[in-house]
């Protein structure tokens, strides 16, 4: 065979591979699904991320529940002439030597003190210790700056500020509380806190109490530096507002009691015996002889570094409304203490107060919490409890004033069915009455 023949029928053998035609709406289709597909895929897994992401930190990380701030309850203080009349002896005992050489030596040293003579320099040596008290409790004292926006007429935003004072009341392992005033916050858009040292952070609203005006600030205490929650800052102490050795008590005035943050004023309470009532619960009005402003507000520390008061304006006369006025300590600890733990405080709806002994021997009124006024559309109001009846029993517990209600009341959440047992004046004589009162919430 020639190479001739042999190449034409090698020719004849030899295979053409040719492309296959693109067939573009089926690429475009494929490249659709599968970026579709990555887009859904991504999705699912950004929300499985989110869902999942807090319980597989709090399970590997887990964060501690915020302990539950307890405020002690205040006893009623017993006098020492109450506490001794049971020992004292019946007849007077007869002078003895011993006797008269002590009181030879206490008229010795009345005259000694006589002839003592202040001078200025004792005086500068008072002012100067009183300087340095202000300074250690000024740690436990915060300045709040609310921060609201407005805008003009031009469509420009004007950024307004206002001031309060607060107290620093409680560490709960995560935030740091703060009691103050609520009326300048309550419209703001952000709260900044200040510290003595100057250190800031941002606030919080925990919960306020309509009636008194207060409000529990928080702030996490992972935005403040760890050196400040060592050095820098101190919890103020509650103290006691009814002692019965009240009246004359050194006090000093601290946050705004001249109207302006950061001012003091120093006095002595005058008079504590002023009730203010208010729904389920009255307080004690402590009256200063400090002139202050009308917008005054802080707090009222005695010399031993506690907090007997809780500055307020607008609650006395015509005639002291420029003396710095509080309520007192002890009959807020309760509600100061609900709000720092974001509890709901339980809501009747009475205001009252204790049956007298001369109203129980002269006109058979029975001990327990006299109903003064109840509010409209209240729970104690849509059960049928009228003015004029006397709460005996509550919840099975004896009421014999009317700090007994609210102290049950206080332990009782809204939503709650109570059992209140009544005494209610039916033809000269009292006859009891029961009711079933579901609770309301404070608000």
């Amino acid at each position: 065979m020639t190479e001739k023949e042999q190449n034409e029928q090698n020719s004849f053998l030899i295979e053409k591979i040719k492309d296959r035609p693109i067939n573009r709406r089926k690429l475009v289709r494929r490249t659709i699904i599968t970026a579709s597909m990555a887009v859904i895929f991504g999705l699912i897994a950004c929300v499985t991320f989110l869902l999942l992401e807090p319980v597989i930190s709090n399970w590997l990380y887990p964060e501690e529940e915020p302990q539950i701030v307890v405020f002690p309850e205040d006893m009623e203080e017993m006098s020492p002439e109450d506490m001794l009349a049971e020992n004292l002896p019946t007849e007077s005992p007869q002078p003895t030597p011993e006797a008269e050489d002590v009181t030879l030596k206490e008229e010795q040293i009345e005259e000694i003190l006589s002839g003592v003579i202040l001078d200025k320099e004792n005086y500068r040596e008072l002012y100067i210790a009183l300087s340095d008290y202000v300074s250690q409790m000024n740690r436990c004292m915060v300045t709040i700056t609310a921060v609201t926006s407005n805008i003009d007429w031009f469509n420009n935003v004007q950024e307004s500020r206002n001031q309060a004072s607060g107290v620093i009341i409680a560490n709960n392992g995560r935030e740091l509380l703060i009691l103050a005033d609520a009326s300048a916050l309550r419209q703001a858009e952000k709260l900044i806190l200040t510290f003595s040292n100057e250190v800031q952070a941002e606030a919080q609203i925990k919960q306020q109490d309509k009636f008194t005006n207060l409000a529990v600030l928080s702030v996490a205490l992972s935005d403040l530096p760890t050196e400040m929650m060592e050095e820098g800052i101190a919890l103020a102490a509650l103290g006691k507002s009814n002692t019965k050795n009240l009246l004359g008590t050194p006090v000093i005035a601290m946050g705004s009691p001249m109207g302006t943050s950061n001012s003091i004023g120093y006095g002595m309470i005058v008079s504590g015996s002023t009730q203010i009532y208010a729904p389920d619960r009255n307080y004690k009005l402590l009256m200063t002889d400090i002139y202050g402003s009308q917008n005054a507000g802080g707090v009222l520390f005695n010399l031993q570094g506690e907090v007997l008061g809780i500055i307020t304006s607008g609650k006395t006369g015509t005639d002291m409304k420029n003396l710095v006025s509080a309520y007192g300590i002890t009959e807020l600890k309760k509600v100061i203490e609900k709000m720092s733990n974001g509890t709901s405080i339980a809501y009747m709806g009475i205001s009252g107060l204790d049956v007298t002994q001369e109203a129980n021997e002269e006109q058979g009124v029975p001990y327990g919490a006299y109903v003064k006024e109840i509010a409209m559309d209240s729970p104690a109001m849509l059960v049928g409890m009228q003015r004029g009846d006397v709460i005996t029993e509550m919840d099975g517990k004896k009421v014999t004033q009317f700090s007994d209600y609210s102290a049950i009341l206080m332990q009782l959440a809204p939503g709650q069915t109570v059992e209140i047992t009544v005494m209610r004046r039916a033809q000269n004589e009292y006859k009891e009455m029961n009711f079933s009162v579901e609770l309301g919430e404070a608000k």
